[in-house]
């Protein structure tokens, strides 16, 4: 679920700074720069693990703040493919879910969740995907969206339209009952199709 990535990156440390550790300057922007950002294909930035290698500093004209290129491992979120996970549910639509939930399963336009018909020796159980509800799911498959900054198109140049772009999410854990786009960050595709997988209440005992 969390890995080391090595790093490098250069750092800039204002000159007020300068009285102060150079390590702990460099950790506390390196922090302010990715911590809880996204890096594509990389994943979710958490915090600085710790400085590998310190290169030369520089002072350029113009610029009183000193310029270090630093080497770093930085600890990030990026679950591997296949491990199992636990999140909630976000939210249910008929278009959100797809082929990996527990069959057979249907979709409940009343109470709009979907719902696994269980079956036992004492017949069918109907199963409730409520939202909220904490889930257990594998991971089978993951996108990242390159959200970086692109200048305007000649026709939304000309374009009057006061509509807003629809803001892409770079990096998100989407189990397939998830309604896509609900959640913060990118697309990953789950599964609840085994046994254990879903709800953890389905599989509690008394």
């Amino acid at each position: 679920m969390f890995v080391l990535v090595e790093m490098v990156d250069t750092v800039r440390i204002p000159p007020w700074q300068f009285e102060r550790k150079l390590n702990d300057s460099i950790a506390e922007e390196l922090n302010k720069k990715l911590a809880n950002k996204v890096v594509y294909n990389v994943g979710l930035c958490i915090c600085l693990f710790d400085i590998t290698k310190l290169e030369d500093a520089y002072v350029f004209p113009g610029d009183g703040a000193s310029h270090t290129k630093v080497h770093f491992r930085y600890v990030v979120f990026h679950p591997f493919l296949d491990e199992i996970l636990i999140g909630k549910i976000k939210g249910c639509s008929p278009e959100g879910v797809h082929e990996s939930l527990q069959q057979p399963a249907k979709f409940d336009e009343a109470e709009q969740v979907w719902v696994w018909e269980y079956e036992t020796e004492e017949g069918a159980h109907d199963l409730y995907m409520d939202t909220s509800e904490e889930i257990r799911f594998r991971v089978v498959d993951e996108s990242f969206v390159d959200t970086s900054p692109t200048g305007p198109s000649s026709a939304e140049a000309t374009s009057s339209s006061e509509e807003l772009p629809r803001k892409e999410a770079p990096y998100t854990l989407v189990p397939c009952l998830w309604v896509k786009g609900a959640c913060p960050l990118s697309t990953r595709q789950g599964s609840i199709s085994e046994p254990g997988l879903g709800l953890l209440s389905w599989w509690t005992s008394n």
